[in-house]
């Protein structure tokens, strides 16, 4: 495996963040957001093994199985909850917490990959709330298990712990007895595929969010399902960048509780690149324009590993109008950048709407449209951007600018404005009056 001190570096050229600044980037930039998120979990995980020796049965048996099936290796290293494993471990251990249990995580790291690749193996491996869990695959179930061993070979692999003994099954991504697996959620139309897994159980999934703690039965994962073909039936005729960056980029749904006072819910969290998670979709267009906005969230999250656009907060707070409290520099570029998705994916859409819907589809674009350019002619005025951070929210602007020349029909920008005007309302109520700064736009 790559070290910290041969890890190829990933500068990001001006083409290809003035690309990404205009709202989509292109399979360069979505090569290269990709490869510095690869990169990123490769060095964690050798800093991990840096400061934990006893970690280093697990790690070398990765390197093993890496050397002889890189594609195996590669699908459990690159999984979004390995990110959020190996920074909460490193920075652990940076305080000065040597026996933190998480570094026992590197075992079910090389042990998944040795079950991909059917590379003969047998590790000890940790147990928690009774279970052996192994990232992008499943977990075992071994109640009262305090200890565990995977076996793994190619005719196979068991998890045996305590009194019980688990096969895995031949494809991990089936239930089993004993074996609770990431369930796939696929779609394909037009000749476009998306493949995505449901986590429900990874402990390291969707970290500082709410999760739902059950495991969702097969019934409604069945709708998901259903939703999601929906969804992309919807989007690969007309969103095709849209389709490019979900395929590309994307690798999990978690779902996560609905607002106690209804609508729905969506996040991406950092460190766990390729993974958003959810509210149950009530409706395709839900699940489509959940993927325009995370997969903008995903972008920038995965771009600001590589170069800074802002600097460190300064204290000073905005007015987002997607959010009612204040908000931090860096929080409305992320606010503004994912709105602009949102906005784009309405403004394809609306044209393939009728009634009422499309009145509403018009309303949505205009409202994100305006809201997104106030909050980036905020954000140029702030002084809270560096210089690349300048370039990239100017290429922003230029993109809604443009789209402020586009009609749309007085019903819907009505409703628009008036939307925004009780949000505001809100706000004002909740906050008092705007930052100066922002009266002045």
């Amino acid at each position: 495996m790559t070290s910290p001190h041969t890890a190829p570096r990933h500068p990001v050229p001006d083409e290809i963040l003035r690309a990404l600044a205009a709202g989509s980037g292109g399979s360069a930039a979505l090569e290269l957001l990709n490869a510095v998120q690869y990169g990123k979990h490769l060095l964690l995980v050798r800093h991990v093994r840096d400061l934990a020796p006893h970690t280093a049965t697990g790690y070398d048996l990765l390197k093993e199985v890496q050397k002889n099936d890189r594609e195996a290796a590669d699908r459990v290293l690159r999984y979004p909850t390995v990110g959020v494993w190996a920074w909460r471990t490193a920075r652990a251990l940076e305080r000065g917490h040597p026996d933190d249990p998480r570094a026992a995580g590197m075992a079910a790291l090389a042990a998944a990959a040795a079950v991909r690749a059917r590379f003969p193996a047998e590790i000890e491996v940790p147990v928690r709330d009774g279970a052996v869990t192994l990232p992008s695959l499943g977990r075992a179930l071994l109640p009262g298990a305090t200890t565990a061993r995977v076996r793994s070979g190619p005719h196979g692999a068991t998890v045996t712990g305590g009194d019980a003994s688990v096969a895995v099954p031949a494809d991990p991504h089936h239930d089993a007895p004993g074996w609770q697996a990431l369930r796939r959620l696929t779609a394909e139309t037009g000749g476009r595929r998306l493949d995505l897994l449901l986590d429900d159980h990874d402990p390291y999934r969707m970290p500082g969010t709410a999760r739902l703690g059950d495991r969702l039965p097969e019934a409604e994962v069945e709708r998901w399902r259903t939703t999601l073909r929906g969804a992309w039936e919807l989007l690969v005729p007309r969103h095709w960048t849209i389709c490019a960056e979900t395929a590309a980029l994307l690798r999990t749904l978690s779902p996560i509780p609905a607002p106690e006072g209804g609508g729905q819910s969506s996040a991406t969290v950092q460190h766990a690149f390729g993974g958003i998670g959810l509210s149950e979709p009530p409706h395709r267009h839900f699940f489509a324009v959940t993927f325009a906005h995370e997969v903008q969230h995903t972008k920038l999250t995965a771009l600001l590993d590589a170069v800074r656009l802002t600097p460190p907060d300064d204290g000073a707070r905005y007015r987002a109008p997607w959010r009612d409290d204040p908000r931090p520099v860096a929080g409305l570029l992320q606010g503004a950048y994912a709105h602009l998705g949102i906005a784009g994916f309405w403004r394809r859409q609306r044209h393939h709407e009728s009634g009422d819907m499309a009145t509403y589809a018009h309303s949505c674009f205009a409202r994100w449209r305006d809201a997104a350019l106030w909050v980036c002619r905020t954000l140029a005025a702030s002084g809270g951007l560096t210089p690349h951070g300048r370039v990239f929210v100017a290429g922003m602007t230029r993109t809604l600018e443009d789209w402020t020349a586009e009609p749309v029909p007085p019903a819907a920008l009505a409703a628009a404005r008036a939307a925004e005007a009780r949000r505001l309302a809100d706000w004002r109520e909740r906050n008092g009056p705007l930052p100066a700064l922002q009266r002045a736009i």
